[in-house]
């Protein structure tokens, strides 16, 4: 198998497209070709043929099967990881594909993990019953400070690849850690999230003995890691790459105010069997809105749906927002089909004792109007690194 040529320089790629009528699979398809290594040509031949799980699953292994025999191994990872994103939990195709994107990863670009000096060193940090896995890069030259990464909800560990060696390329120590529920963790080591995501940082700042730490949190990151700076002042300056005050509410924000005043209601009433039912009925008309019940309830082990969307209700920064006493930024999108960015009102209001606030929203005129600015990613990482660097000169 041919592997990467070390040479070639680190692009993070441009562009937003229109692909699937379907909000979510449109979105997880910008983010094949975006962030996990596809090619436009090759998603838009099969865009239009997705309209269930099933069918996105047969159509990325597919793509994945042509791209192996045309030699493409970079497309081949990116359509084999993403091919098993909408496949239900307890299919055996999910671990397979899994499994078979992370050892192709491994091995097409094993020349970043090799040598006496490598350029990614690659650890597994003890945490509980397992091993959370990291990429620690160094830059050349004086460091302009060190960060720690993290995804969200549904992300790999190793589609950060190239957002991480692009830190590193602009001055800057970089530590990429996958946490319980993401990834590997809990596809193959069976941690499933929690809450309290200042455990598995703890963990990783002790083990690397690390201080002055600022941390970014991608997606759900964005209430993950200021949870974790709540309680570890070692961190002192947080990114939080997408608007996240609370899981619970960002699961109905999207919905007619009339139906999220309803739900709410029946939560506070402990309507289980009335909510189950209304979720079931929403499940049949929706081959997403099914996925995700039955996704959320396996990463979230709930149940049902009434169990999920309680356990939702955990991850909610209110109850340490005075807690966070650092720097802060919060990324924004204003197409954000996850997340109505108007809720940034009600995440500021919450953080009264931060040292400074900046939020920054992206829009569509910079293509950058997707979930965690997919379709821009440069443009955020360069926000991003251009305010660590003005907050540290402030220090």
């Amino acid at each position: 198998m041919e592997k990467y040529d070390i040479t070639r320089p680190v692009i993070l790629k441009k562009g937003v497209y229109k692909l699937n009528d379907e909000a979510n699979f449109n979105y997880q398809l910008n983010r094949v070709i975006n962030w996990d290594g596809g090619r436009l040509e090759d998603v838009q031949k099969v865009s239009g043929k997705i309209h269930n799980s099933d069918d996105w699953k047969r159509e990325l292994i597919l793509l994945g099967d042509e791209a192996m025999k045309e030699g493409r191994t970079d497309n081949a990872i990116a359509y084999y990881r993403m091919s098993e994103f909408f496949m239900y939990d307890g299919d055996p195709d999910k671990r397979k594909y899994y499994e078979k994107a992370t050892k192709l990863f491994y091995e097409y670009y094993a020349v970043f993990f090799e040598g006496e000096n490598p350029r990614i060193e690659r650890y597994d940090v003890p945490y509980e019953n397992v091993k959370l896995p990291v990429m620690h890069v160094v830059p050349d030259g004086a460091s302009k400070g060190t960060i720690l990464i993290h995804g969200g909800n549904d992300s790999y560990f190793e589609e950060f690849l190239f957002t991480v060696l692009y830190m590193q390329e602009q001055g800057f120590e970089v530590y990429m850690f996958e946490g319980p529920g993401q990834g590997g963790v809990m596809r193959i080591q069976g941690k499933h999230f929690t809450h309290e995501w200042e455990k598995p940082v703890k963990v990783i700042l002790d083990y690397f003995k690390l201080s002055d730490v600022t941390i970014i949190g991608i997606s759900l990151g964005g209430y993950l890691a200021p949870r974790a700076a709540a309680f570890d002042k070692r961190i002192t300056k947080v990114v939080a790459w997408s608007i996240f005050p609370c899981f619970q509410d960002i699961l109905v924000s999207m919905q007619p105010q009339g139906t999220q005043r309803a739900f709410h209601i029946l939560m506070k009433l402990h309507a289980r069997p009335l909510l189950n039912l209304v979720f079931g009925k929403k499940a049949k008309k929706s081959p997403i809105i099914d996925w995700g019940i039955k996704h959320g309830c396996y990463a979230y082990e709930a149940k049902d749906a009434y169990s999920y969307a309680k356990k939702l209700k955990l991850y909610d920064i209110a109850p340490v927002a005075d807690q966070i006493t650092q720097d802060m930024l919060i990324l924004g999108a204003s197409g954000d089909h996850f997340i109505d960015y108007h809720l940034i009102g009600k995440e500021i209001n919450m953080l009264r004792n931060v040292r400074s606030l900046t939020f920054r929203l992206f829009t569509d005129k910079e293509e950058a109007e997707n979930h965690c600015n997919v379709g821009n990613g440069k443009l955020a990482i360069d926000e991003i690194l251009s305010w660590i660097t003005r907050i540290g000169s402030k220090e």
